[in-house]
């Protein structure tokens, strides 16, 4: 009696493991193999975007989301058979980027998310689909202020934590800058307007959008002194979907996609429209 009920209860969790253990494309509380497996089956994903950055990633009060990112993101969640329904958008700050897709609480990442090594480590790329550069956001009525290399003299920077612009101008440019750091580069802005600091630091065409939100309030000023490849952030070593991404990307720079949503949502900041990006093979 008592090996027959040992062989039932073998059997029976047995059972259970098969059944947790099938990731069933994401349903049903398991993990999908590849955003493409749970693309298929689930018809729905999770996708990170900035909620604060005009033109790129904005939420608006109305509740509804503009912006290059959210426009290559639903472009290429319908490629791998998503519609815009059934897209849940969840705020990814610089900070929580790698967190989120290491925890499974975000499918991919769309959100002005520059492709390094070290992040490699830690999570899967495609693309880029957009290639910037590091530049600095001043006052309209500042002068003394012209590029990386005049942000000495205790100058005050701000950048948000999880990034890396504030860093390397203090590395490589001015080393006694005054580095301010919060979580969101809204908040920088709004120091900015209110003169607690002198400059915000990230990527020109970031800045370009807050510039033109702001009107006459605030200007980009210096050359690029960076090349920052923005990337789809997904899950570490899903190739599956690193391919369906790229295909996405490449498809939608050759029927016109790519340039469209660009004019549509950076265009109007005056940022000039740039080549398209190529690829990266890794």
């Amino acid at each position: 009696m008592r090996l027959r009920t040992l062989a039932a209860g073998m059997a029976a969790l047995a059972l259970a493991l098969t059944a947790c253990g099938d990731d069933g494309g994401g349903g049903g509380g398991g993990e999908a193999a590849s955003i493409v497996d749970k693309a298929k089956n689930d018809k729905k994903l999770v996708i990170g975007i900035k909620f604060d950055q005009p033109g790129l990633g904005l939420r608006s009060a109305d509740g509804s989301f503009s912006g290059f990112d959210v426009e290559m993101a639903k472009y290429i969640a319908k490629e791998l058979g998503v519609e815009e329904s059934g897209i849940e958008w969840k705020e990814t700050v610089s900070a929580n980027r790698e967190p989120f897709l290491q925890q499974g609480q975000v499918d991919m990442v769309v959100a002005t998310y520059s492709i390094t090594d070290a992040r490699k480590e830690k999570v899967s790329f495609a693309g880029p689909y957009f290639v910037a550069g590091q530049s600095l956001l001043v006052r309209a009525d500042n002068t003394d202020i012209t590029g990386a290399e005049s942000l000495n003299n205790n100058k005050k920077l701000c950048s948000v934590k999880g990034s890396t612009p504030a860093k390397k101008i203090k590395e490589e440019y001015a080393k006694d800058v005054q580095l301010q750091e919060y979580d969101s580069y809204s908040k920088c802005v709004d120091a900015l307007l209110g003169s607690q600091v002198d400059a915000v630091t990230t990527d020109d065409i970031i800045l370009a959008g807050f510039a033109a939100a702001n009107q006459g309030k605030l200007k980009v000023v210096g050359k690029p002194f960076s090349t920052e490849k923005y990337g789809v952030g997904l899950k570490k070593d899903d190739k599956a979907g690193r391919d369906a991404v790229n295909a996405a990307i490449e498809k939608a720079i050759s029927d016109g996609s790519w340039k469209a949503a660009f004019e549509k949502t950076v265009g109007p900041s005056g940022y000039a429209l740039p080549s398209p990006p190529t690829l990266e093979k890794y």
